[in-house]
């Protein structure tokens, strides 16, 4: 099972950055804190050489405080500053102004020594799709600044939005990278809802959560559907269908609903707090 999406807009997207970055203090890389390294796109480390950097784990409300705290350290101890949040409900949100100037000092001392005074940070906002930078935006700015959306690809062109005297961002659109060296990266940015659904095999994708679930968290799947524990994979996306009484012509279970289903569960926090990525795989 191999996952891959690289649309031809995306080269256009990373040319457009790379002509920016000239402009830029600082690179705010958003990742999703359930995957924090299946949702970093390796060329941003390229990309943002000598430039100061902020990683915000967003949708920290859909996993679990001990690992975004262990992610937080993780991604400290490589030099970056760090800022667990969730953009759509503001969570921590009044914390990134401080983190901001704390993560640019160095560029406003620069300043201030050649008598540059009060300009503001120019901050380009990056990050692969879905994984809510629009949302991000428009919530700091407390107005809907940006288009937002469900589905990666919403962004399709560079917007400067100016936040206050201090601060502006540019936000860009969601980009992954051209190949997945490794096939785990594919899987997890599918399962987020990164790679569009329309080109995906649903079922494979439902039974590859299923079998991560009852590794990791076996007691969820029966909680919320009033499942086995040790159930198979196709037993429980049939009882999916059951508990949920997804029915097609001739009173079959359909099963592809109930896929769907499970898969938003999951992407909306239904199935309760869950995380894919775990740093003691990444020491």
């Amino acid at each position: 099972m191999y996952f891959q999406w690289y649309p031809g807009h995306m080269t256009k997207a990373k040319r457009m950055m790379q002509e920016n970055i000239k402009l830029i203090d600082l690179i705010i890389e958003l990742v999703d804190a359930r995957i924090p390294i299946s949702s970093r796109n390796p060329d941003i480390d390229a990309l943002g050489q000598h430039k100061a950097r902020l990683i915000l784990l967003n949708k920290a409300d859909l996993t679990e405080d001990q690992w975004n705290d262990q992610w937080v350290r993780y991604f400290e101890n490589l030099g970056y500053s760090v800022l667990k949040i969730n953009a759509k409900k503001g969570g921590s949100m009044k914390s990134i102004y401080g983190v901001i100037d704390e993560a640019c000092k160095e560029k406003k001392e620069r300043d201030r020594k050649r008598g540059i005074l009060n300009r503001p940070v120019r901050a380009m906002v990056v990050g692969i799709p879905n994984v809510g930078k629009s949302t991000f935006i428009n919530t700091l700015a407390g107005k809907a600044a940006t288009k937002t959306g469900n589905k990666p690809g919403v962004t399709k062109g560079k917007q400067w939005i100016r936040l206050n005297k201090n601060v502006e961002l540019l936000d860009t659109p969601g980009i992954l990278w051209p190949k997945f060296d490794d096939a785990k990266v594919g899987l997890d940015l599918a399962l987020i809802g990164s790679i569009k659904d329309d080109i995906l095999n649903i079922e494979e994708l439902a039974l590859a959560l299923i079998d991560f679930l009852q590794a990791h968290y076996p007691k969820v799947l029966p909680k919320k559907y009033g499942i086995e524990e040790k159930t198979n994979g196709i037993e429980v996306i049939q009882g999916i269908a059951k508990s949920r009484n997804c029915l097609i012509k001739g009173n079959e279970w359909d099963t592809e609903k109930a896929c769907k289903i499970l898969l938003d569960d999951f992407r909306n926090g239904r199935l309760g707090k869950i995380t894919l990525e775990f740093t003691k795989d990444y020491d």
